[in-house]
């Protein structure tokens, strides 16, 4: 159990937070195992000539002292970041388009993606789960059309709870005009009608989450921003 825990944080990296989930299960697990209603340490016993014990005390598990155990260093954008990012992302559509590269589409798509993550506020992994029909229209907002509101399938769950399910308005014109843009000429020239993915790949796949914070990486640093800033950031901006 030590050595397991300290390779999560050691090797793995995983944050404290993580690393305490993943203790708690083999607790749980362990709780099971020794409870005398279930009968495993008489069978145990009975097969093994030992029994199950408890493996996770208060002495070698993460304990959760603090409300909040983000990460210190990390940063939303501020407004000018915010704006040199979404133009590069744009600028990489034009570069494609004019060396006729092939990946002019999937640069479209990625550049309408970071978009939608900042106008609807999603996290990435909800990002990469969005199907076209999620968009919907709002009887209060008929200027947005069919894009007047986004059901989020995928939200974060609870542990031990299903995807949390929540509607989010759209309230920044540009970014309906951006997604509208996309799924009615660019996404249908990925040839993939039938697909229900909102973001699509050029092989006719669903777009990973790991696809996406590549993408941002490689655009955080050409950029030269700072390496605290990840897709979550895109969330919150700084008006300074």
């Amino acid at each position: 159990m030590d050595e397991w825990s300290v390779s999560l944080t050691s090797e793995k990296h995983l944050a404290p937070s993580t690393i305490r989930s993943y203790q708690g299960t083999v607790r749980l697990f362990s709780e099971f195992l020794i409870d005398g209603r279930y009968g495993w340490g008489p069978a145990c016993e009975e097969a093994f000539g030992t029994f199950p014990v408890a493996v996770c005390h208060e002495w070698n598990t993460i304990a959760h002292l603090n409300d909040y155990e983000g990460d210190p260093e990390a940063k939303p954008f501020t407004r000018e970041q915010l704006q040199l990012f979404l133009d590069y992302a744009d600028d990489q559509v034009e570069r494609a388009v004019r060396a006729k590269r092939k990946g002019a589409l999937a640069a479209y798509r990625d550049a309408t993606l970071f978009k939608v993550i900042y106008g609807w506020g999603l996290r990435w992994t909800e990002t990469s789960k969005l199907d076209v029909v999620d968009f919907g229209r709002n009887p209060q907002a008929g200027q947005f059309g069919r894009y007047g509101t986004l059901n989020v399938r995928y939200g974060k769950a609870k542990k031990g709870q299903p995807p949390r399910r929540r509607n989010v308005l759209s309230v920044m014109d540009w970014a309906v005009e951006a997604v509208a843009d996309y799924v009615e000429n660019v996404r249908p020239r990925f040839g993939f009608p039938d697909h229900p993915a909102l973001w699509i790949t050029e092989r006719g796949g669903r777009l990973r989450p790991g696809s996406i914070n590549d993408r941002f990486e490689a655009y955080r640093d050409a950029l030269g921003l700072p390496k605290e800033l990840v897709p979550h950031c895109l969330r919150h901006f700084v008006s300074a």
